[in-house]
């Protein structure tokens, strides 16, 4: 102790007159051989080698090779050989597969009514290359959904080689003719695929803007026409208001209100009159009290000659 009562003796509390400084030393020379003694002879001598001698002997010819490789399989895929190959052949998992047994050799389609099996094949993007195994059924089916002639579908493999999918299709109830350009829709409106061939050609036919949408409005004033309905050939949706219905090469041009009772008059004229036989191109029924036809050219030229000829002159007296 000096005069102040401080302690001037080593930190360490030993005794020992090699001083504070050299107790951390100490210290951590004895945690290296004990932790030395706890490794054990093989792993200290494993340690003391040198870093090339610890590396497995060939890891860098085998690290070289597989650069190589990656930058072989890269320029094979950006030069577009890659998807070459996949369209000839498939992709790889999916020829092991084949290899293996669980090609698709067999899908079975279920509920097709108008759709050919080709497409709806072609639409579920299944073909010769193909794998039972590797198949997402998930993204099979949000394909088929695409298609809008199909309301739903199912599709569920049945190992080792077969397929089986399970369809609904929207019933068509129209052909929609605008810009020149023929849709089939349901009896909604929505156009639910193209007219391709005649597989719809017996369907009505409703022309222009927005005729679609009236569709059902059309088909009531078919059932409207009785007699006549037969001869019906299809209907023009003109200015978004009124229909004008075609019969035989005849325009009949209907009323914005009052279009079904119109065409009870027209059902009693060609009873009564025969008005549709006649040489006429359109009968006009717009006005409730009058019926207005427009005759052929040469009817109308023959009309009018007609009128020409002077009467003939009475007997003299």
């Amino acid at each position: 102790m000096d005069g102040g009562g401080r302690n001037v003796g080593p930190l360490s509390g030993s005794g020992h007159s090699g001083g504070a400084g050299f107790a951390p030393a100490r210290a951590l020379r004895d945690a290296v051989t004990a932790r030395l003694r706890r490794l054990g002879p093989g792993r200290r001598s494993r340690l003391a080698l040198p870093i090339e001698r610890r590396i497995p002997r060939h890891l860098g010819t085998l690290a070289m090779s597989v650069s190589f490789a990656a930058l072989a399989l890269t320029g094979f895929v950006a030069s577009g050989r890659y998807e070459r190959f996949v369209l000839e052949n498939g992709r790889p998992f999916d020829i092991l597969a084949r290899l293996a047994g669980f090609g698709v050799e067999r899908v079975t389609i279920a509920g097709i009514a108008r759709l050919y099996e080709r497409e709806v094949l072609q639409a579920a993007g299944i073909d010769g290359h193909s794998s039972v195994v590797f198949l997402d059924v998930n993204e099979v089916r949000d394909r088929l959904m695409q298609v809008p002639l199909i309301a739903s579908a199912s599709v569920r493999k049945v190992y080792p080689n077969e397929i089986v999918i399970t369809q609904v299709e929207r019933e068509p109830a129209a052909l929609w003719q605008r810009n020149g350009i023929i849709s089939v829709i349901a009896a909604d409106g929505k156009v639910i695929d193209e007219m391709r061939d005649d597989r719809y050609a017996a369907l009505p036919l409703v022309v222009g803007e927005g005729a679609n949408e009236r569709l059902k409005d059309y088909l009531a004033l078919i059932e409207a026409a009785g007699t006549l309905a037969e001869r019906v050939k299809a209907g023009t949706y003109v200015s978004g208001r009124r229909w004008t219905l075609k019969l035989d090469g005849v325009d009949i041009r209907l009323p914005e209100t009052g279009a079904a009772d119109a065409l009870a008059r027209l059902v009693r004229l060609e009873r009564d009159a025969r008005i549709l036989e006649k040489d006429i191109i359109a009968v006009d029924l717009r006005m409730p009290d009058r019926v207005v036809v427009r005759l052929t050219e040469e009817a109308a030229a023959a009309r009018a000659e007609s009128q020409k000829k002077p009467k003939a002159k009475g007997a003299a007296t």
